[in-house]
């Protein structure tokens, strides 16, 4: 039977394929993985393995959303195959929705009930979903919330005469205090909570006064330089600085977000950052990340990290203080710089944005949420999120968003590439990404871009990770995660 044939031969393509695609997995080319395990359900479409394991790449893709959408499919076309509630459950849990990811563990424990494997992490889902019912019950309603930075007095705090740290004298933070810091961070030695609370209690205080949208103006004859994320990667944002000179009045910079979290030096990161801050405000300028949340930091390691490293009441002045990152800049009225993306309705104008109350945790929905999140995608039109929050937007909606705003292109960041940067768009759109070897694992370069005034075209300079110590990604991260990923 011709039919009969076509049917074997399709099925036996799809299981080459998909044994291709376990290969790429192993080497960490997950999207080539997807591309593969894609064409092996086109072949076959009714092998629930195959939505499973490119669930599992997904996830290792920060897409969150494809991932439970491969998973559903998956338990749709086979409710009994324990993997598609396992991969799932494992998505849910990264995107912070502790009480979908149980239902899904108590799923495959019930499948599996002799899997000690299960078991432990079901086990681990229900201690999670009872610290966060218990978190609810005890937490405080945002308008009564009293700020803790107001609470805080740094000049109490007494430095014990063994502290052989970096010390700022008096008010003023200068370069070599910050220079001092580094390289105490460089030998991984902690500064003092004195010093960590000035820092951060004057970084707040500047950003606080700052717009939701900052306009940033390069005189003629100077130039501008735009990071992607860092994420926690210390040694790797000590490179730029080699390959780029520090920041300062003549060399300033933008951090555009995802600052922390994933990267095990993320404490590191975000008190250089906000040092330079203090030290001259127009050297830096920082954008908010979605990473910069409560949420996401309570999973993925900088609440964790700061905890450890200095104390549970600067997890709270953290938190306070993301919430006064602005949200987007422009610069020379060309280009418009924001972690994540564009937005799902059309003529969205820059007064917009500076009209946003920012002062808050990241919502689900709306132009702040869609600001930290979205991404680009290739068609022209907007689609749902891979990710499961904010949209896709395509070239159509970037052109029209520049053709609105009277600007020439969009400058984003937000994901890992393997370049450390993409062009988009027709040019309109460059995602740029400073965090090289992500995650100790994806082998990606990392990017910045330099703009020269006036005509402030992308001179983009690409540079690979460096060694850093032994401390491994995620190593403060939710228990619960780490034995997921």
């Amino acid at each position: 039977m011709p039919g009969m044939e076509t049917e074997n031969s399709n099925a036996s393509r799809a299981e080459e394929l998909k044994q291709l695609a376990n290969e790429a997995f192993k080497g960490h080319k997950y999207s080539q993985a997807i591309d593969l395990y894609t064409q092996a359900i086109e072949l076959n479409g009714e092998n629930a393995v195959y939505y499973a394991n490119r669930a599992f790449a997904h996830t290792k893709l920060e897409e969150y959303g494809s991932a439970i959408q491969d998973g559903t499919r998956a338990i749709e076309i086979d409710p009994r195959y324990s993997k598609g509630y396992y991969r799932r459950g494992a998505a849910y849990l990264a995107m912070g929705k502790f009480k979908d990811a149980l239902k899904d563990f108590q799923q495959v424990k019930k499948l599996c009930p002799n899997d000690p494997d299960a078991t432990k992490k079901l086990k681990e889902c229900e201690k999670a979903v009872m610290k966060l019912k218990f978190e609810e019950a005890i937490s405080v309603p945002e308008s009564q919330r009293r700020s803790v930075a107001d609470s805080i007095d740094y000049r109490s705090v007494e430095v014990e005469p063994q502290y052989a740290g970096a010390r700022i004298e008096g008010d003023v933070v200068t370069l070599d205090f910050v220079k001092k810091m580094l390289d105490d961070f460089k030998n991984q030695k902690n500064l003092h909570k004195r010093y960590a609370y000035q820092i951060v209690l004057q970084t707040r205080e500047m950003l606080r006064a700052l717009p939701s949208l900052v306009d940033i103006v390069v005189p003629e004859g100077k130039h501008f330089t735009v990071c992607g994320d860092v994420h926690g990667q210390f040694y790797d944002l000590l490179n730029i600085f080699e390959l780029n000179g520090l920041p300062s009045e003549d060399n300033p910079y933008l951090f555009n977000g995802d600052f922390v979290d994933r990267g095990s030096f993320s404490l590191e990161v975000i008190l250089t950052l906000f040092a330079f801050k203090c030290m001259c405000p127009s050297a830096i300028h920082l954008a908010r990340g979605n990473h910069e949340s409560k949420s996401m930091n309570k999973i993925y390691g900088f609440e964790g990290e700061v905890r450890s490293k200095l104390s549970e009441i600067f997890v709270e002045l953290f938190a306070e203080v993301f919430c006064c990152l602005p949200l987007a800049h422009v610069i020379n009225e060309k280009v418009f710089v924001v972690h994540g993306g564009l937005f799902s309705v059309d003529g969205v104008k820059l007064s917009d944005i500076r009209a946003i109350d920012r002062f808050c945790e990241p919502p689900e929905e709306g132009l702040m949420c869609e600001l930290l999140w979205s991404d680009p995608q290739p068609q022209p039109g907007r689609g749902p999120s891979k990710r499961g929050v904010g949209l896709s937007f395509g070239g159509d909606v970037t052109k029209r968003f520049l053709q609105e705003n009277n600007l020439d292109l969009v400058v984003r960041s937000h994901e890992v590439k393997d370049e450390g940067y993409e062009i988009e768009h027709d040019g309109k759109l460059i995602t740029v990404f400073s965090a090289p070897n992500y995650c100790d694992q994806m082998g990606n370069k990392g990017a910045f871009i330099r703009f020269e005034a006036p005509d402030m075209k992308p001179n983009i300079v690409t540079f690979s990770a460096v060694p850093h110590p032994d401390v491994k990604p995620m190593a403060y991260a939710n228990n619960f995660l780490r034995m997921f990923s």
